[in-house]
């Protein structure tokens, strides 16, 4: 009995003008990656328009291009669209000039080739009215703009990537490596996708229902120093219990004044932001494999009991 190969698919990432670098390198060095291990893909480098070349946001040239009109695809190929500077994503001449690309498009949708947006990408796909009435992302930032501009998409304003209909939008740059290795799990497996993630030290791979902005990254937004400090300290010891008077102790600050400031400027109690870092770090860790008594002792919490009380309150809030 022969074995029949998977065919070969193509994964062609666009390069548009002043495009954003990671939003383009980081899914395609995941495609990289999965052809290095033998998954049936190649990658292409394609251009907006006639032109063979494209110059980045931050000045980096791509040459070499292939002219989009140029693509032959078939049924299950990938096409990615990333995100590139807002000023063009706001001109009328730009999205003028591009309606043909835009039409090119929807035309390969139509056709079964798989659409892929990272970031702000998700503009040049509701320009082309791929997301009407179609759930989809952006990035939050410009999330009210893109409700004003295409108020007929259904944009998911906390969503790491959202995907209906082959069409798959993500949020901020980074989250187009977490969209590049789910694609890779659906088409050639989870093994492969966690070979990949440990190739290029992903410690903990977001999945499509985690939300944009973590928990550790929120309540960052101030210049206190020594407040940044602590909350380095308890996000990266989970496993460890410290004491006010410790916390207070590293940062040279009393435990009253500690305990004080730390409220005033995070609008949490210390011991609140503690219970948030754990229960995210323990969720990814359950997501990944972890048994409930593993995820508590590595988020320093004494019992399963305990941890399934700050899931259930997280669930809450």
């Amino acid at each position: 009995m022969e074995h029949n190969p998977q065919p070969i698919r193509q994964a062609v990432f666009m390069i548009p003008p002043k495009v954003h670098l990671l939003d383009i390198t980081g899914p395609a060095h995941i495609f990289y990656e999965a052809s290095g291990y033998g998954a049936p893909v190649e990658l292409t480098f394609s251009a907006i328009g006639r032109q063979t070349q494209a110059v980045s946001s931050c000045s980096l040239a791509f040459h070499r291009l292939v002219p989009y009109a140029d693509l032959v695809l078939e049924p299950g190929d990938l096409v990615f669209i990333p995100g590139l500077d807002a000023g063009l994503l706001l001109s009328d001449q730009f999205l003028a000039e591009t309606r043909a690309f835009q039409y090119w498009l929807k035309k390969q949708h139509g056709q079964g080739v798989i659409i892929c947006s990272v970031c702000t990408g998700a503009f040049l796909l509701a320009a082309a009215g791929l997301l009407d009435h179609r759930n989809c992302t952006t990035h939050w930032k410009f999330a009210e703009r893109f409700k004003i501009l295409y108020p007929k998409a259904k944009l998911q304003t906390s969503r790491l990537f959202v995907m209906e209909d082959r069409l798959y939008t993500s949020a901020g740059v980074a989250s187009g490596i977490d969209l590049a290795l789910y694609l890779v799990e659906q088409l050639w497996g989870a093994h492969l996708a966690a070979r990949i993630a440990k190739e290029v030290v992903i410690y903990f791979r977001r999945a499509i229902d985690d939300p944009q902005l973590s928990v550790f990254l929120q309540y960052r937004n101030h210049l206190d120093d020594r407040i940044h400090q602590v909350q380095d300290l308890l996000s990266q010891s989970l496993d460890q219990r410290f004491s006010i008077e410790a916390l207070a102790e590293k940062v040279n600050m009393s435990p009253r004044n500690l305990t004080r400031s730390f409220k005033k400027t995070t609008q949490l109690t210390i011991g609140a932001y503690l219970d948030k870092l754990r229960a995210e770090r323990a969720r990814q860790l359950i997501a990944g494999g972890h048994t409930l008594q593993a995820a508590a002792l590595h988020c320093g919490l004494k019992s399963v009991s305990r941890l399934k009380q700050l899931l259930g309150a997280a669930l809450q809030q």
